[in-house]
């Protein structure tokens, strides 16, 4: 099996409301299609569809306060439920004790551990890596989790040479905003197929896209649903390379923050967690699959890992 975990940061189960909900409002006909005519919004999940499946994740984890990254993503990455642990959320960036929950275990690690393919599909410029060199920048969850894995970050080298994804999928962020003008351009479809064919090349892989959380902070609707019906073109050229029968897809977030432009701040909404496969494949996943602590046990359940591996 092959499982394409797609992390989108800032996106809850919100409203069916266009007025403040992308979610409700862009022209997403790819997501619908799958999800039956409905829009992801919260009063659609549970939802289980011939192809697709639709659940609401609790983000809050019986911790007070808005969920954060940090500690979102590490929930997602280990199983754990860090903010209780730990009595509180927190963000963006890991603080110490996030940073020790990742190193000491994570899905990559454990995988690894495990004798099974792993890979990060994003790629980050040079000056990411000067940044963090030079201690002006942080690592984030994710990539600190894939390091401290052993798991060595793809470079530009790795996106020109198709080996790797621009976080915005299309490689046009790295010409416009880093100014690096000989990045080569794919269109949106070609990304969705590019990604597949790079997770099939391994049982688990995993893709960050952040763009959603900056939306959601900029509280633009016209940016967000433009956000969202470029993601719905890379979402069709990904399902047209996907073969339910030995491939599972899992999309799933952090933290809400999009689906309510009402506010610049997070939410309280549960995530999303979309997954794509065969309905046997969808069942055994979902099975107690009601919070973020519960999607790394299920991505190793699915790769017959066990957690202590």
């Amino acid at each position: 099996m092959h499982i394409l975990f797609m992390f989108i940061d800032g996106i809850g189960l919100g409203s069916n409301n266009p007025n403040i909900n992308p979610f409700a409002r862009a022209n997403m006909p790819v997501l619908q299609s799958l999800l039956g005519g409905y829009r992801m919004v919260a009063n659609v999940a549970p939802l289980h569809m011939m192809r697709a499946s639709l659940l609401a994740l609790d983000a809050s984890l019986g911790v007070s306060g808005m969920p954060q990254s940090a500690t979102g993503q590490a929930v997602l990455l280990t199983g754990k439920n860090i903010p209780a642990e730990m009595g509180y959320h927190f963000g963006p960036w890991p603080n110490d004790q996030v940073a020790k929950y990742l190193e000491n275990g994570n899905i990559f690690r454990t995988l690894k551990s495990a004798g099974v393919e792993a890979a990060f599909l994003n790629a980050y410029p040079e000056r990411y890596f000067d940044s963090i060199q030079s201690g002006k920048r942080l690592y984030s969850s994710i990539p600190l989790a894939v390091i401290s894995s052993g798991i060595p970050l793809r470079t530009t080298e790795d996106l020109f040479r198709g080996q790797a994804l621009s976080a915005d999928f299309t490689g046009d962020g790295w010409r416009e905003h880093l100014g690096l003008a000989d990045t080569p351009l794919i269109s949106p479809y070609l990304a969705g197929e590019r990604l597949a064919k790079l997770a099939k090349g391994y049982s688990f892989a995993f893709f960050e896209y952040w763009l959603s959380d900056y939306a959601g902070h900029g509280q633009n609707m016209d940016e967000a649903c433009q956000l969202l019906e470029t993601f719905d073109v890379v979402f069709d050229g990904l399902l047209g390379s996907w073969k339910d029968a030995e491939d599972l897809l899992l999309i799933t977030s952090d933290h809400g923050n999009m689906e309510d432009l009402s506010t610049r701040r997070h939410t309280m909404n549960p995530v999303p967690a979309l997954l794509v496969g065969a309905p046997a494949s969808r069942r055994e996943f979902v099975a107690n699959l009601t919070s973020l602590t519960d999607v790394t046990p299920a991505i190793l359940r699915a790769l017959k890992v066990s957690q202590s591996s």
